[in-house]
Formats: structure tokens, sequence, C-alpha cells
């Protein structure tokens, strides 16, 4: 089976570096925060061209994290998108703000700025746009909004770890930005992990004390808070894999360039980011009206795929009730259509040749060309 993710041939190319690093922290006996974890906050902060990264239990967590030290809370409302994972939503439900879901853009799962500006309401606090699969939000039009209005603007960076917009790096396009290090993501560590970036130095040290029980100094705790710390295996493992993101990103756009040209005109929707963008695709998303079938036959012949949304966050029932939106027609379409192929950095060449083979050979035999014209 080619698989979507491969994280047995990762770690198999750095295994020496990653376990060294994993046996320095053993040694050490610092297994929460501690060197380790400072170490790749300043190495990510440097890397997100910011001044502060502030490790975290997970990419929820993160959220969760330089939401509640923005201040955010009951009766206010921060403006997202439902094209993204559930914990968005949840983050925001957390604080006990109100989740705005806004429209993506017809042919892109990326928040539609003038639909966003379009929501704002007197209780809007912020704007929190998310860099879904890789692909980068239209970070300068959101950022000119949220200046217009005086409201934040927080990254959900889950997905696009080293991607540019303009040349700048994601991390450094809002007041935060949030990054889960999951163990599939572009940059994941070997369990739950996440980290927070910003130029803010007071947000920087409010959410320092707010993921360590609020503590003012050691033990005395001065304000409810949370354990939202890192470990301290995350984040030697991450330090290791940050060395390579660059490499590993370069090897997806290949893959997925290599996609793109095989599957012209076969009548899939293939994945166009925006020219002000580099994605770093970490998912490869074609579009067909025929993915339930599509997916299980590329499965049958050993071709590993995936629905990563089965529904937009409003459909969900536990967040149906808790989200207010006006109407969400191309969310809903991307949703329906979507299916996932294997773009990771350790995909072979044969690999990748027996993935689009597979594509073009259904596209065939079911005339997906002509149906769509």
């Amino acid at each position: 089976m080619i698989p979507l993710v491969n994280l047995q041939a990762q770690y198999a190319s750095i295994r020496e570096e990653v376990d060294a690093a994993i046996q320095d922290v053993l040694a050490k006996g610092q297994l929460v925060l501690g060197p380790a974890v400072e170490r790749f906050e300043r190495d990510f902060a440097a890397y997100s061209e910011t001044a502060f990264g502030i490790g975290t239990g997970s990419g929820t967590s993160a959220i969760h994290l330089a939401l509640t030290a923005a201040g955010i809370g009951p009766g206010d409302e921060v403006i997202t998108t439902p094209a993204t994972f559930v914990a968005t939503a949840a983050a925001i439900l957390y604080t006990g703000a109100t989740p705005v879901l806004v429209d993506t853009l017809p042919d892109i799962a990326l928040m539609d700025p003038a639909a966003a500006e379009a929501a704002i309401t007197p209780r809007t606090r912020a704007i929190l746009p998310v860099h879904l699969y890789g692909h980068v939000c239209d970070m300068t039009r959101l950022r000119a909004i949220a200046d217009r209005h005086g409201l934040l603007l927080i990254e959900d960076a889950s997905q696009a770890h080293g991607a540019r917009h303009d040349g700048r790096r994601v991390g450094s396009l809002g007041d935060m930005a949030c990054f889960s290090c999951y163990p599939g993501k572009n940059l994941g560590g070997f369990g739950e992990a996440g980290i927070v970036t910003t130029d803010d130095a007071g947000l920087a040290a409010r959410m320092r004390k707010l993921r360590d029980w609020g503590q003012g100094k050691p033990r005395v705790h001065v304000e409810l808070a949370f354990n939202y710390r890192m470990d301290g295996i995350q984040g030697a493992v991450l330090a290791v894999k940050l060395k390579y993101l660059d490499e590993w990103n370069a090897r997806r756009r290949t893959n997925a360039r290599y996609y793109t040209k095989a599957l012209r005109g076969t009548g899939l929707g293939t994945p166009e980011p925006p020219l002000y963008s580099e994605s770093v695709y970490h998912v490869y998303d074609i579009a067909t009206d025929d993915r339930d079938a599509m997916g299980p036959w590329l499965n049958d012949r050993g071709i590993a795929t995936g629905v990563h949304y089965i529904l937009p966050v409003h459909r969900h029932p536990g967040y149906a009730d808790r989200c207010r939106h006006d109407g969400l027609p191309n969310a809903e379409r991307l949703f329906t259509r979507t299916l996932s192929l294997p773009v990771c950095p350790h995909l072979t060449a044969d690999e990748r040749r027996q993935v689009c083979d597979a594509v073009l050979d259904y596209a065939a035999m079911h005339q997906l060309q002509r149906r769509s014209a």
C-alpha cells in the first residue's frame, strides 16, 4: 500500500539524530518544558521570522492559549472558516466566545476576505483564517480588514509550516499564529505538540504564564490557567525535524507539480494555490464528483487516499448549534468533492508514477473528461 503519510520512512532518514536528541532529554531528566523545548521555541520563531515561540501540548491548546491571552471571552465573536478541523471552532468555544463562520473562495478552501469583512459586528474581536492543506489565505487583504476595524488577526497555520505569502513566512503574518505539530503534519513530533508565534512580547509572556498553571513565580499560581506545556521529548524531536522542513516541503511541491501536470485534461480539479503564495502541500486535494467511488477504487489498488474532512464544521452535530453563519455554499460544495492523494516527502518516484497511472486509469474508465464538459 502506498501510504498518505510515511512516518516510518521519515524516522529512518533521521534516526540517529532523533535518537540522540531523545536520549539527551532522558539523560538530563527534563521531560516537561526545559532546554530542549526552549531551543525549539527559539529555532522555530527564527524560522517563522518572528520574535517569540511558545511551545504547547497541541495545536488546539495553541489556539485556545492565543485567544485567551488576547482576552477573548463570553460575548465576543471570532470570525473563522467552516473549512477546517473542528479544533479551530472548539478553541473559540472554550473561551466562551462565538465562532462566526464565513464562506471560502469558490475554487479553493481558503477564507473569502470579502465574506469575512461582511460578517463583522460590534462584538467581533478577531479574525482567525486557516491555511488549509498548506495553501495560504490572502493575508494582505485580511490584515487590511483587521486593521480597518481594530481586530486581532490570528493565523491557524496548523497545516502550513514553512509556507510563504509574498515572500514572508506563514507565522509572521498576523498578531499571533498557531501551529499543530501532530505527527502527520509537515513538521510533526512523536506525539501531540503545538506552538504559537508572535512579535508581541506582552502576549508571549502571558501565554507562557497561562500554559504553565498561571504561575507568577514558581509554585505561586496567580490566576486560573492551564496545563498546556510541551514535553521535552517533543521539543527535541521537533528541533531535529525543523532542520529538514524546507527540504521536505520542496519534495512535496515537486510531487504536487508532477500530479498537476499528469492530471491535466482529466476532468479532475487539481489544487491551484494563489499566485501570492508558496504552498507546502500538506495535502494534495483533487476535486471530483466521483469522490466516494474513486477513493475505494484506488485503495483496492494499493493506493491510500483520504477524505480529510467529511463535513464542514457547521455540519457536525456537536457544532451545528454553536456556530453562527449566513450560508456557506462554497465550503459545502468543496467538502463533497475533495479527495487526497499521497504527497508526503518520502514518496518515491515509482510510487508517484503508480498513483498517477491509477488515477488516469480511473478517469479514462469513467470518462470524467466528457462528463465534466
